[in-house]
């Protein structure tokens, strides 16, 4: 299934995209794609529904985050070999962890604003893994089960907030809108390999990063299992899960980043495009 959310930000309303692209209602069965509706028995209760029953939600509609209510937004850095070596830093032992403010998250076509100072800000697609089931101590051969379903996310960055406001990376991560996350979910029954998914960003038409997440250091089951052992995963937390190379940042000679005006298209394979304006705070 693809499950969304539609309409002005903060009065969203759950939708099903059905397989002829068609939206459709879900208000009369869930009040929400948060938490109450990602186990396994809610899901199987909305993948029970005959999609043509629901009723058509018409008209051009506002694509808000597919997830409510997120709970943690956990993201794991340097994920990608290639990536940090273009990023000049060793591929590291265990999963580099930070978070990311649930109040960045946006929806995949909202505007992505840049905030007063900021002359660094990067992209980064990103797979994003939506939790199902709560998650405490679990193997690596366990970790899948505990996913309800994938999704897209640009990892929005500002550079120079991430590195040198000292303290943590969540600093450059977390200015609003450095989150758009869709535009839909797609339940993990749908998505045979989460460790073969193409994935591209382009910025003004430019194609700036190509990747696959076959080539991730760690799997999305290692990094399941690995966080695991540290805290709880709760039903409606986020883990994005590193991006490929071709940030800004790594660009030769001269680094490159987001400017207002700028375009961005970003997609994975199977889990749907995003398209974002950038526009400077002032």
């Amino acid at each position: 299934m693809k499950l969304l959310r539609v309409g002005e930000a903060g009065n969203e309303r759950p939708c099903m995209l059905d397989n002829e692209g068609v939206l459709r209602d879900l208000c009369a069965h869930v009040t929400d794609i948060d938490a109450s509706a990602l186990s396994p028995e809610a899901l199987d209760r909305l993948r029970a529904l005959d999609p043509k029953s629901l009723p058509i939600i018409n008209g051009d509609q506002r694509i808000g985050a597919c997830v409510g209510n997120i709970g943690k937004v956990m993201c794991i850095g340097l994920n990608y070999a290639d990536h940090a070596a273009e990023s000049n830093l060793p591929i590291p032992e265990h999963p580099v962890l930070f978070m990311k403010a649930s109040s960045a998250i946006v929806g995949p076509n909202d505007v992505v604003r840049l905030p007063r100072g900021s002359t660094a800000a990067d992209w980064e697609v990103e797979l994003a893994v939506v939790i199902g089931t709560a998650a405490k101590y679990v193997s690596e051969s366990d970790a899948l089960r505990h996913v309800a379903g994938y999704c897209v996310m640009n990892d929005i960055s500002e550079r120079d907030f991430q590195s040198k406001l000292s303290g943590q990376w969540t600093k450059g991560k977390s200015c609003d809108t450095f989150g758009p996350l869709g535009p839909w979910m797609v339940t993990a029954d749908e998505i045979a390999d989460p460790q073969a998914l193409d994935m591209s960003l382009d910025v003004n038409g430019i194609r700036r990063q190509t990747g696959n997440t076959r080539t991730q250091i760690f799997s999305v089951a290692q990094v399941i299992a690995h966080l695991s052992t540290l805290f709880t995963l709760h039903p409606g937390d986020v883990i994005t899960t590193g991006t490929p190379p071709g940030v800004g940042m790594g660009i030769k000679p001269e680094a490159i980043y987001l400017k207002d005006g700028d375009q961005m298209e970003l997609s994975i394979t199977g889990l749907g495009t995003q398209q974002q304006s950038v526009e400077a705070d002032i």
